[in-house]
């Protein structure tokens, strides 16, 4: 089927109190596992590309966009596709020509006035496109390699309040706000504030998304959910169940060459992930 538009995916959950999940991919075996899964699942996903991503691509981002929108059209479900944590302006306006409907700007790294400012251009350019845009207030942390903010840091949570000011002055579509979560977690430990959730849903209108998935345990997935999550993003988990079945694959063969084999297991094992995290977020409409 055509492309999905993630921005029209995300506002039907978000009206329906519900999540779609995104999750990001590196190579076509990822692509295959998440259309895969979803179709396990019967529902739309989003596929996402990120900058580092296509850094590990050799900063190119047409192979792996366009074997994903190959795949994406002869999917069952609803596929969308999605930029993610975008900090290159050259790489921002390579998004609409290389099948992206939507882009994740990400300029938290900045003091909030230069974040604010950043935002704002990279949403005036984006909207001309076309391209539906979500941005980010506070800081999740654990990206390239960085260790998480004190709970109680400067910074380390999205102010409800400035939230707001922030999606009026910029004009974003979504916000990915920081809660309690963890880019890059290998544990399911994450503790999610349930109660700035319920205030940040409250003070915007527009979807709120969620990073650093992989780190939270299920129930707090479908209380995030419950809560006013609307897009839900997963990148960590693919990777540990493709890295996990690899190497059982391998430790019980070890005279295994033909990487066709063990890709295979990684695939599976991530399109079992996929369809499993889909089903927990579906319990949250249940």
């Amino acid at each position: 089927m055509p492309l999905a538009s993630t921005g029209e995916l995300i506002t039907r959950a978000a009206a329906a109190r519900s999540a779609v999940a995104a999750f990001n991919v590196i190579t076509l075996e990822h692509i295959e596992a998440v259309i895969a899964g979803a179709e396990a699942a019967g529902a739309p996903v989003v596929l996402q590309v990120s900058e580092n991503a296509v850094k590990f691509r050799h900063g190119r981002l047409l192979p792996l966009a366009r074997a994903a929108v190959a795949a994406a059209e002869r999917a069952a479900v609803p596929v969308a596709l999605h930029l993610d944590h975008v900090q290159s302006d050259d790489l921002l306006r390579q998004a609409p020509g290389a099948g992206f409907s939507s882009v994740m700007y990400d300029a938290a790294h900045l003091p909030y006035t230069g974040n604010l400012a950043a935002t704002r251009a990279a949403v005036d350019w984006a909207h001309a496109q076309g391209l539906w845009i979500e941005a980010e207030l506070g800081q999740i942390g654990g990206k390239d390699g960085r260790p998480p903010l004190d709970a109680h840091a400067p910074g380390a949570r999205t102010d409800p309040g400035r939230a707001r000011d922030f999606v009026a002055d910029t004009g974003v579509d979504a916000l990915a706000v920081a809660i309690g979560s963890t880019h890059a977690m290998t544990t399911r430990t994450a503790v999610l504030d349930l109660g700035l959730l319920g205030r940040l849903s409250t003070a915007l209108t527009v979807p709120l998304v969620l990073h650093g998935s992989s780190g939270v345990p299920d129930d707090g997935l479908v209380a995030a959910v419950g809560g006013g999550i609307a897009k839900v993003n997963v990148g960590t988990a693919l990777n540990a169940a493709m890295t996990g079945a690899i190497r059982e694959f391998l430790d019980a063969r070890p005279a295994a060459v033909d990487s066709r084999s063990y890709l295979g297991a990684g695939r599976e094992a991530m399109a079992c992930e996929v369809r499993r995290i889909i089903g927990v977020l579906s319990r949250a409409g249940g």
